[in-house]
């Protein structure tokens, strides 16, 4: 089966790209003709990555693009190149980006299945979104979303709180099916190794990540030997600011910036280490690390919001904590350093359970049977 996947980015940290990379090897490792076309941007960067790139079998073809508004709405021309492929399957990630309109007009001219991964993008009011954005989102929810959202021979949402947005959209029942990101099957069985006295952030360093609160409750917390460790990608002025923060609370020898890791097994080895693991943020979509961090049997402590929400039973698998609030992620740090070893084992134990179902290997097996 011949099948392309399209996505806005195929250079640099990215949440979309990481999905549509470990899809992409996944099914080409299962015999299919797999192509990626993207935008030529590198996430996170001023700067143009290669036209052409292999990953293992699968070619990787990017088009010079031209910014809309934000960092991630562009336009980028690859229809002929579409049409010369011809896939049997096209893959569309991202609801509320051109390129997944012109996805299905490219699948009538060709007769070929078109899906769309919608990715996540609808957030509670809007609030993290600047007027522009939000009179843009207001304007395509209104009159382009409901035109084309049943056009698609199925809607592909990675997390279940999508689903209400999704049907508001117009979207039939018989369209909607459930496929979240997975993770690879490392996480469920590398050996684990030791935990220190750490509480660990792993992502990228952000806004969005909300990660002053973090570094606030560091400073309320009882227990003033454990210490924070922020690892990822960093845009630098944010990075500039929480170290004035970290120097402001004298804090400069309990906290710890890290740069971004891409070797898996270097990954999971850095989530071991920590006996914490802290998802701070404003919004998320469906939290790749919290997830990952989850598999391998950590504590998870995150903010309350709609994609955290979906994967954390508040005191059951992890903790939640309200948005914003250094105090009461102080109080849930400190409850679980000072909770009993048999509740603390019990929360480890069902977070695993919890993310058994987003392995790679369960995960490849609905998409195929999809197309």
């Amino acid at each position: 089966m011949k099948i392309l996947e399209l996505t806005n980015f195929s250079a640099g940290i990215c949440g979309v790209w990481q999905r549509v990379k470990q899809e992409s090897e996944l099914l080409s490792k299962k015999g299919h003709n797999v192509m990626i076309f993207s935008s030529n941007a590198i996430k996170g960067s001023d700067e143009i990555s290669a036209k052409e790139d292999k990953l293992g079998k699968i070619r990787i073809r990017r088009f010079p693009f031209k910014k809309l508004g934000g960092e991630s709405f562009m336009i980028w021309n690859f229809e002929k190149e579409a049409l010369d492929f011809r896939p049997d399957v096209i893959i569309a990630h991202g609801y509320r980006q051109l390129h997944t309109t012109k996805a299905f007009k490219i699948a009538r001219k060709i007769k070929s299945k078109v899906f769309l991964v919608t990715h996540a993008p609808f957030v509670e009011g809007n609030f993290t979104r600047t007027l522009f954005a939000k009179l843009a989102v207001i304007f395509y929810d209104r009159f382009i979303g409901p035109k084309i959202i049943n056009k698609f021979d199925k809607v592909i949402v990675i997390t279940k709180w999508e689903i209400p947005y999704i049907k508001k959209l117009g979207a039939k029942d018989k369209k909607i099916v459930y496929i979240p990101n997975g993770i690879p099957e490392e996480f469920f069985n590398y050996k684990k190794s030791k935990e220190e006295e750490k509480i660990l952030f792993f992502g990228r360093i952000s806004p969005i990540k909300n990660l002053e609160v973090l570094i606030e409750a560091l400073y309320l917390i009882k227990n003033k030997k454990i210490i924070l460790e922020v690892v990822g990608p960093a845009e630098e002025e944010y990075l500039r600011l929480l170290k004035k923060l970290v120097n402001e609370e004298k804090l400069e020898k309990r906290v710890f910036f890290s740069g971004p890791i891409y070797d898996l097994k270097e990954k999971i080895k850095k989530i071991d280490s920590a006996k914490i693991f802290v998802l701070p943020s404003k919004r998320e979509g469906m939290p790749q690390a919290l997830i990952e961090s989850m598999s391998r049997e950590k504590i998870v402590i995150a903010s309350k919001n709609l994609g955290t929400r979906d994967l954390i039973e508040d005191g059951k698998n992890g903790l939640l904590f309200e948005r914003g609030d250094s105090k009461d992620l102080a109080r849930k740090i400190n409850y679980i350093l000072e909770n009993g070893k048999s509740t603390n084992d019990e929360i480890r134990e069902n977070a695993e359970k919890s993310v058994e179902n987003f392995s790679w290997k369960k995960i490849i097996l609905d998409l195929e049977r999809l197309f």
